[in-house]
């Protein structure tokens, strides 16, 4: 059984974590196996956007806490374990918002710790309406503290703190007016939803695509002046590129775009 499946269909990359009797959760495997679909679709100019989904009854639930007790029988205690875990864990997380094309989490069942880690580092989410989220670590006595990282990035910071604190469930309807997710759908709808939001991306030039999601993701961390600045030369960089010049004059003679290179 493959651990992460992976299909190509016009120009999107579906993702599946397929560890249903573990609920998805990120063991070591699942892990490596991310990491190198990460690496190989960020050279991969043939796809325009990621959909990542989950087998069986659940998207992810966070670590393999078998796996990570396991870990602790080393000499040290599982220190060194844990180390290398987390530090493989952050390159995924970080991986996905490094490539070049928009990754789409399609959410079902549960999300929880580095699941909910998982969505918030996704650039948009489509979750079924009877999904819940979560960073429950606190009820087992381990806080969720990367899990927060990318949490404290898509939510309020007092909705995020009372998360983590609390250990209590957040329904789809909740996770989608706090910003985690872009929408909530009824269950039937999910695939469908997900894939028409991954056509409509896929259907935009890539090399703007590109561009917008690294300037995103970079401007977030600046200040107001110093963003103003970056995304001025962004822009500026955008505007000279032969595609996009075609697609201004497309506008302006009001007919579709002849892109001929992405």
């Amino acid at each position: 059984m493959t651990i992460l499946e992976r299909r190509d269909a016009n120009a999107i990359a579906h993702l599946r974590m397929n560890a249903p009797e573990r609920l998805n959760a990120l063991s070591d495997e699942m892990l490596a196996a991310l990491q190198e679909q990460i690496d190989a679709l960020q050279g991969d100019s043939s796809i325009k956007a990621v959909v990542l989904s989950g087998a069986g009854k659940a998207f992810c639930a966070g670590h393999d806490i078998r796996q990570m007790t396991a870990g602790r029988e080393a000499a040290d205690g599982g220190k060194s374990y844990f180390q290398d875990l987390f530090a493989r864990c952050t390159s995924v997380m970080l991986g996905l918002q490094r490539l070049p094309q928009p990754v789409i989490a399609q959410v079902h069942g549960i999300a929880t710790a580095a699941g909910c880690q998982l969505v918030a580092s996704c650039d948009l989410a489509v979750a079924a309406d009877d999904t819940r989220f979560g960073v429950n670590g606190v009820n087992i006595g381990l806080f969720c503290s990367t899990p927060m990282v990318a949490l404290s990035r898509n939510i309020p910071r007092k909705h995020a703190f009372e998360l983590l604190t609390t250990g209590e469930f957040m329904t789809a309807t909740r996770a989608a007016e706090l910003g985690l997710i872009n929408r909530a759908v009824p269950g039937s709808d999910l695939e469908g939803e997900t894939l028409k939001l991954a056509e409509t991306i896929a259907g935009k030039l890539v090399s703007a695509v590109k561009i917008g999601k690294e300037a995103y993701y970079r401007q977030l961390e600046m200040p107001l002046e110093e963003a103003y600045a970056y995304t001025s030369d962004v822009i500026v960089e955008n505007l000279m590129h032969r595609d996009t010049i075609e697609g201004l004059n497309a506008f302006i003679e009001k007919r579709p775009p002849n892109w001929d290179t992405d």
